[in-house]
């Protein structure tokens, strides 16, 4: 069974390409980064995925099952079994963190005693533990961000989508807590989607590596083809720049 498929899908925003003919399956279990630099493409995907837009062309899959096609989203956000962590964190300022992680579980039913062991249990995951009736506007920025992942995870998602989550933290945090989410992710068995720009992150989480530009899928490799395509690319840019015939230079290691 395939997490997700993607076949042929295009996206236009008034005209403008976001996404075109972007084909790709991900395994189950897998932690896929999106890599590309803003306005390639990579957010447009992971919208279209959770069904807050449907493609113009083409059509999506979640475990094998059509979720979106030909501009209909055959099944809405809500009734695709996944959690999704944004940029900016979309933390409800007016529920307390309990409130922010309560509010999902809810909405699927989730009987009472069960929403509070599960809320407890999250909390406990992310190390939050007394902060339950916190507000968002009294956390840290570490705090914010374990909250908005909590807030994802409490709903149990097979598959989890991370938009730049970590852009706004200094270097300690961001390492800290990219460790913590390989940490959940091999706990927890999700299947990870994570967009980002900064090549440490992608080569840190990722098994594979997908890099986008203008909407389309430049290259797909391991962390180790990533590596190389781009160490490859500082070479010529070096060697350009000092005037060498590039073609006449050994490969780098």
């Amino acid at each position: 069974m395939m997490a997700v498929g993607f076949q042929d899908v295009s996206k236009h925003y008034r005209e403008r390409p976001a996404v075109t003919e972007f084909t790709l399956q991900v395994q189950p279990e897998e932690r896929l980064v999106l890599l590309g630099p803003s306005g390639c493409g990579k957010t447009t995907v992971l919208r279209l995925l959770a069904g807050l837009i449907a493609p113009d062309h083409g059509h999506i899959a979640i475990n094998d099952e059509v979720v979106a096609m030909d501009g209909r989203n055959l099944k809405g956000p809500e009734a695709r079994a996944l959690g999704m962590v944004f940029q900016d964190l979309a933390l409800w300022p007016h529920l307390t963190v309990r409130g922010n992680l309560e509010f999902g579980l809810k909405a699927q039913g989730v009987p009472a005693a069960e929403r509070q062991a599960r809320i407890y249990k999250t909390l406990g995951l992310m190390q939050l533990q007394g902060y339950a009736e916190a507000w968002p506007g009294d956390l840290s920025g570490g705090q914010q961000q374990r909250t908005a992942l909590a807030r994802a995870l409490v709903l149990s998602p097979k598959l989890l989508l991370m938009d730049e989550p970590l852009s706004s933290l200094d270097f300690e945090l961001n390492f800290q807590l990219r460790k913590e989410l390989l940490r959940l992710q091999r706990e927890l068995r999700f299947t990870l989607i994570y967009v980002t720009h900064n090549l440490e992150e992608a080569f840190d989480i990722a098994t594979r590596i997908v890099v986008m530009k203008d909407g389309r899928i430049e290259r797909i490799g391991d962390v180790s083809e990533i590596r190389a395509h781009f160490q490859q690319l500082l070479y010529q840019s070096a060697a350009t720049a000092n005037g060498d015939d590039t073609s006449r230079l050994p490969c780098p290691p």
